[in-house]
């Protein structure tokens, strides 16, 4: 699968991907990344290799003007009950997105999720998508608001992704925004004038 905007292609991954993600992989800018952190080039291209294998729901984002690969964005079916009923439907996703530190700040992550929820919402049937950012990563809020989203709550100390120098986890308070495809679609339609 193939999602193209004005500025990006979203596509599966390829193993010639691997020097551009190591670029930005072999020092995450954020912390919940840590754990997607590639040590070589060789890691990197093996994690394309297992990448490619996702051609549904996890994009490289590549600039149409010259190819190279600036982010990811990814975000997996997950069912909406929390009781875990086998029988109810996966129309939930929780998209994380990554973009090379060179490229933020020029619209390629508003461009990329927008391109992405409104793939997620249409072709995929997600009727409700919800992500989790960090309260110091206010450049992730802003991107949840634009895109209409609603803050739904914030939890304290909810999630460690690193240690703190003495060894103890460095617990992270946590924001939580989502949107329903009910509201995406109205978003939609007044942003068309309709």
């Amino acid at each position: 699968m193939i999602v193209e905007t004005e500025r990006l292609i979203l596509r599966p991954f390829r193993e010639s991907d691997a020097a551009d993600v190591f670029e930005y992989l072999a020092q995450p800018a954020v912390t919940c990344f840590e754990c997607m952190k590639l040590d070589s080039p060789e890691a990197a291209r093996e994690e394309m290799i297992r990448r490619a294998g996702d051609a549904e729901y996890y994009f490289a984002m590549e600039l149409k003007e010259t190819g190279k690969v600036i982010g990811e964005i990814f975000g997996f079916p997950e069912s909406g009950d929390p009781h875990g009923n086998a029988d109810a439907p996966a129309d939930t996703f929780s998209p994380c997105g990554m973009l090379n530190e060179a490229y933020q700040s020029k619209g390629y992550a508003f461009e990329a999720t927008r391109a992405f929820y409104d793939y997620l919402f249409r072709e995929k049937g997600a009727r409700r998508i919800y992500t989790y950012v960090e309260d110091y990563n206010v450049s992730s809020q802003r991107l949840c608001e634009k895109m209409g989203m609603r803050r739904e709550g914030l939890f304290m100390e909810f999630i460690s992704f690193v240690n703190n120098p003495d060894g103890t986890p460095k617990y992270e308070n946590t924001m939580q925004y989502a949107i329903l495809k009910k509201e995406w679609e109205e978003r939609e339609l007044s942003a068309a004038g309709i």
